[in-house]
């Protein structure tokens, strides 16, 4: 009777993974070459040129399922440098620069230590971000572009909390290996940087950019131009460490020439550490306050 049952819901057509798990083995037509092979399991086919199309659209698919499978909906994007030491890696370059003697591999190794302290706040603001969300009806989680450097310490933070985070690598003509922090389920690689860019967006509820290069000011640009035309939602956007920023980039400048209108200036904040940062955070979305005892949008009691 159980069985006769299950056929009410039974499959009528076998599924592709049990077609495409079948191996049928035909000799004369599985050699190099052959078009006898699923379409979907055909490498060769889905990387010619005329298929972009649909490897695009499974560069935005896997992701935005695998994450609705892990029940994420809210993320905070950490950027910033690849570059970045972490402090004890930075002291101990110094040591071996002033061993070496030579004057400015000293001098270089002095500023790498010094913005090593990047490191530390990129990594206890990921963890703060993961230990305060956990009990929200909505936990935040940690995504960064999935490298070393501020990268790895915005996983790091997470990872020594506990907490799942998440990395989206990028294919590059040097080798990139994504950091050891990364949630593993939660460890993406792409090919377009466009689609990349998009799942940093998509799910993000404030963007934390740390002192960077080309990349970081890609992503930082796009963001801010993307929020200052209107076509995504405004977030917040945290620019750790006001001295870097402002020798790096005259914001002044761009509204004294008329580039930019004064009131683009509050696109950004910039904060000096993880829990100013946090803070700031808390105050624009409420986070720590009560729960009303009379409704959602009544007076606390």
């Amino acid at each position: 009777m159980d069985n006769h049952r299950k056929a009410l819901t039974a499959r009528n057509f076998p599924s592709a993974e049990e077609e495409a798990q079948a191996k049928l083995q035909v000799e004369r037509y599985d050699g190099p070459g052959s078009a006898y092979r699923l379409a979907f399991t055909d490498t060769d086919f889905l990387l010619r040129e005329e298929l972009r199309p649909v490897r695009m659209q499974l560069e935005l698919l896997k992701p935005e399922m695998i994450q609705q499978q892990h029940g994420i909906e809210s993320t905070i994007v950490i950027f910033g440098s690849a570059r970045i030491l972490p402090p004890e890696h930075a002291a101990r370059q110094l040591d071996e620069a002033r061993a070496d003697g030579r004057t400015e591999v000293i001098r270089r190794a002095e500023v790498a230590l010094d913005m090593s302290r990047y490191y530390d706040e990129a990594r206890r603001f990921a963890r703060l971000v993961t230990e305060r969300s956990r009990m929200h009806d909505t936990p935040i989680f940690v995504v960064t572009g999935g490298g070393p450097g501020i990268m790895e310490a915005g996983n790091r933070g997470a990872y020594e909390c506990e907490g799942k985070s998440i990395g989206l690598n990028i294919v590059l003509p040097h080798e990139q290996s994504p950091n050891p922090y990364i949630t593993p389920q939660l460890c993406f690689q792409f090919h377009y940087f466009a689609l990349r860019k998009m799942h940093f967006l998509m799910r993000s509820i404030a963007l934390v950019c740390f002192p960077g290069g080309f990349g970081t000011l890609d992503e930082l640009f796009e963001v801010m131009t993307l929020q200052q035309t209107g076509k995504v939602r405004r977030r917040p956007i945290l620019l750790f460490g006001r001295a870097f920023w402002e020798r790096l980039i005259d914001f002044q400048h761009l509204v004294d020439t008329g580039m930019i209108a004064s009131a683009d200036l509050g696109l950004f904040h910039f904060v000096e550490s993880a829990e100013e940062a946090w803070a700031r955070l808390e105050t624009h979305y409420g986070f720590d306050e009560p729960t009303t005892q009379t409704g959602e949008f009544a007076d606390d009691i």
